[in-house]
């Protein structure tokens, strides 16, 4: 082992950022002599990276952004350098970094190795920067993640919040989910836990949440801020831009980033066993659970239950894990403790509302041409939604209960004018 080495691991797709964040990671690192970077770049040829490239600490994975599988694979790539290190970070390429944070986060898992968990791992969403107003628009409080919801394809959104009474806090707080842009632990982490590269986007945190459980691994936010985050995409070609409609012919494989990434939600819909879905279809490899806790130790620990896309109100309600399962006799008491809640946005078009005398909107969700909820859009609601429309779209939220999930939404707006207007329908 490379004692006190850090392997720190950074997928960057096309980002004029990464620059920046090395150096701004080796500035503030109390020993940057013990920084191992490698880098999955994904570039087009005019794009460089010469301030760092020749950096004696610096692997470069020089990939053609045409050549790109999106981030779990580029992730994957890099684990593949990984060299025996004692730590690993993982982070996007988009941060900056308090003085001295290598120590910080060092300490916070020393410390909680010394409290008996063996392979602590430290992770978050972590605060945000803006990089046109930095340092001043750094927020000053540290993040955790809490539950948002089940998706429709079946993976688990979770929202950031802050940490309450942080400044009390002398040790990390308990977490139930996985950051892919902050991770610390032991560099075995690479081997034990890595990232499976059929994976594309969505899916991607909750997968390695559980799998790392099931290896043993405990989940910590760190209650302080180590490291800044930027949220917006600002100024960064994404993958999907370039790997999607007309460009992707430019690419090598020619698959639409839509292809893949349904293909993901598949794969994780199969990992866990959702939807009816046999988790023995597959054989994961090295990318399954571990044998030192199971995928019901996991939900037990989280307040989750993936195969009916459900949660405890201890979860909802943000309380720390683990949730108090003991307090069940039995296991079936322990599955009628779960709601299903579904909470979904609706994207459309303003270009398919255009008028402007709506009296109401039918806002409804449908299994199998029957509806299971509805909340129509009054009056005051639609003329909300039309003024806060955001890149030609309009969002409506909606969440409920229910024992089915959906498989269509149906928006049906009446005019005043015009009576019933065209019904627009998406399918879940």
């Amino acid at each position: 082992m490379l004692k006190d080495k850090i392997f720190i691991q950074i997928a960057s797709y096309r980002d004029p950022q990464l620059v920046a964040t090395i150096k701004d990671c080796i500035a503030n690192a109390k020993h940057p002599e013990n920084l191992v970077f490698c880098i999955a770049w994904q570039h087009a040829p005019e794009e460089n990276i010469d301030e760092i490239k020749s950096l004696s600490n610096v692997k470069i994975i020089d990939i053609d952004y045409k050549q790109s599988k999106g981030a779990c694979w580029a992730r994957n790539q890099i684990q593949q350098r990984y060299n025996d290190e004692e730590y690993t970070l993982q982070l996007d390429s988009h941060h900056r970094f308090v003085k001295d944070w290598d120590e910080l986060v060092i300490g916070m898992y020393k410390q909680l190795q010394e409290r008996g968990y063996a392979k602590p791992l430290l992770t978050s969403y972590i605060p945000s920067f803006d990089p046109d107003n930095d340092p001043a628009g750094r927020t000053q409080v540290p993040w955790r993640m809490d539950f948002d919801r089940f998706i429709p394809e079946g993976a688990v959104f979770f929202l950031p919040a802050s940490i309450p009474d942080w400044k009390n806090k002398t040790e990390p707080v308990p977490s139930r989910f996985y950051s892919a842009h902050f991770a610390f632990t032991t560099g075995q982490f690479c081997k034990e836990v890595q990232h499976d590269p059929e994976y594309y986007f969505h899916g991607e945190e909750i997968s390695i949440a559980v799998r790392a459980y099931t290896h043993g691994y405990d989940l910590f936010h760190p209650h302080k801020i180590v490291v800044w985050h930027e949220y917006t995409r600002k100024g960064r070609t994404k993958h999907w831009d370039d790997h999607s409609g007309a460009k992707r012919e430019e690419i090598v494989d020619k698959k639409d980033w839509g292809q893949r990434n349904s293909e993901c939600h598949k794969r994780n819909r199969v990992l866990f066993s959702m939807d009816g879905e046999n988790h023995n279809t597959i054989d994961w490899g090295i990318y399954g659970f571990g044998k030192a806790r199971t995928l019901r130790d996991y939900e037990k620990y989280a307040g989750l239950h993936f195969g009916k896309r459900a949660v405890q109100q201890e979860t909802l309600d943000k309380k720390y894990p683990p949730n108090d399962f003991q307090k069940y006799n039995t296991d079936e008491e322990w599955e009628k403790s779960f709601t299903s809640v579904f909470k979904h946005c609706i994207d459309i078009q303003t270009s398919q509302v255009p008028l402007d005398d709506y009296d109401f909107w039918c806002v409804a969700f449908e299994k199998n041409e029957e509806t299971i909820y509805r909340k129509d859009c009054d009056e005051n609601e639609v003329k909300q939604l039309k003024n806060a429309g955001e890149n030609s779209y309009i969002k409506i939220w909606r969440e409920f209960d229910c024992e089915k999930k959906p498989d269509k939404w149906v928006v049906w707006p009446y005019s005043k004018s015009k009576g019933w207007c065209d019904k627009i329908t998406g399918k879940l």
